[in-house]
Formats: structure tokens, sequence, C-alpha cells
């Protein structure tokens, strides 16, 4: 028996169903992933490996239904994998690019406001409102106390505020 038969065999869906799954749900996962990793490289990882997982389970689905909220609740479980990391983590924050920045710092202006911060400042309020992380989570990650991290967005909310009241006047 071949390697190839074999493979083909252990499987529970036929090429022609995955592709069906596929064509129904890759708008659906895509955006799903996209919510959670912000770029488009790192978004068609994800769907890819919420494919290949849907390869490899032997999941039976009920219904269509039943099959889009594997896929969704499969596709945010390998996005919040991935930033569970170590390596997710390590970029430095001057390294991400300005197109990849959305809202509430939509501007160019205020995105080099913020990357003038000193370090410390730059990567909490980076983290906080580009990423959607928690103090608590921010704390973790960057091993230092969630009072700290407070802290540290007060202050640098407050140069943010000052450094824009000086622009205006």
């Amino acid at each position: 028996m071949k390697g190839g038969s074999k493979l083909k065999r252990s499987l529970l869906r036929t090429n022609e169903e995955l592709l069906q799954i596929y064509h129904r749900h890759v708008d659906t996962v895509y955006r799903v992933c996209f919510m959670y990793m912000k770029n488009r490289h790192d978004t068609e990882d994800m769907v890819q490996n919420t494919f290949i997982k849907l390869m490899k389970d032997k999941t039976v689905f009920k219904s269509e239904e039943h099959e889009k909220a594997w896929l969704i609740r499969t596709a945010i479980n390998l996005c919040k994998d991935h930033f569970k990391h170590w390596w997710s983590k390590t970029v430095g924050i001057d390294k991400v690019p300005v197109k990849a920045v959305e809202q509430p710092f939509a501007t160019k202006e205020n995105f080099e406001l913020i990357m003038s911060l000193p370090p410390k400042y730059k990567t909490v309020v980076y983290l906080y409102y580009y990423e959607g992380y928690s103090t608590v989570e921010i704390a973790k990650m960057l091993g230092k106390k969630d009072s700290t991290i407070r802290s540290q967005l007060h202050t640098a909310r407050k140069l943010l505020k000052m450094e824009m009241e000086g622009e205006i006047k």
C-alpha cells in the first residue's frame, strides 16, 4: 500500500467535501483571523492552519452551522495560541509597520507621537491600544506588576496630551 492512498483513506472527508467546506466558510474564517492577527500574511497563515486542522480532524458535523461554529472556534484558538508563543512577542515596537496600525490612532501624526515616547511607555500604549491587550495581560508579558503597567499607561497618556496641546498652541 502506498503512503498517499493510506493517507487518503485515513481522512473522513473527500477532497471535494473539503473544497466545498472551504468555499462556504473561507471568508468568515479570514475575517475572524484578521481580527486577531491584524495583518494579511499572518491572517492567511492562520486560515491555512484552520483548514489543515479540519483536514486532520474526525469531527462529524450535524449541520453547516455546526461546521461553521467549529471552524470559527478553531480559528480563534489557533490565533490565541499564536500569541502565547514567546517569538510572537519579541518584535521590537520600532519594527511594527505603520500600515498595520488601526484605530484609535489612525493618523500618521498621532502614531509618530506615540513612537516618540520613551520605550517603556510606547510599548505599553501599543500593546494596550493597538493590540487590545488588557493591563493584566501586558503585565504578564513584560514581567511587571499590573499597577506598574496602569501607571505607565497613565503617564503615557499625560505625555501625549501635553505633546498634543503643545502642537495646538
